[in-house]
């Protein structure tokens, strides 16, 4: 099923262990974080990976900073 706010972003209980892919292909957001994170550009990504979309890449970024974006709770 797509996200509603990411369309490009999909979650599978099947696939991938339900975590967040890429169009329902079993290349998850994490594993396309993780590659930037470890420097790649997005240029790289998309020769490694000619299935994905420049907008893939910024849509798993989108979706990751959304994620991240809970309320704190402050304990006493």
């Amino acid at each position: 099923m797509a996200s509603t706010t990411h369309p490009r972003i999909t979650i599978e209980p099947g696939k991938c262990g339900g975590k967040p892919c890429i169009r329902g292909m079993r290349i998850r957001v994490s594993d396309v974080l993780e590659l930037l994170a470890n420097g790649a550009s997005i240029e790289e990504i998309l020769a490694d990976y000619p299935c994905l979309e420049r907008d893939d890449i910024l849509a798993a970024i989108a979706y990751a900073a959304q994620q991240t974006n809970h309320v704190v709770v402050e304990v006493s």
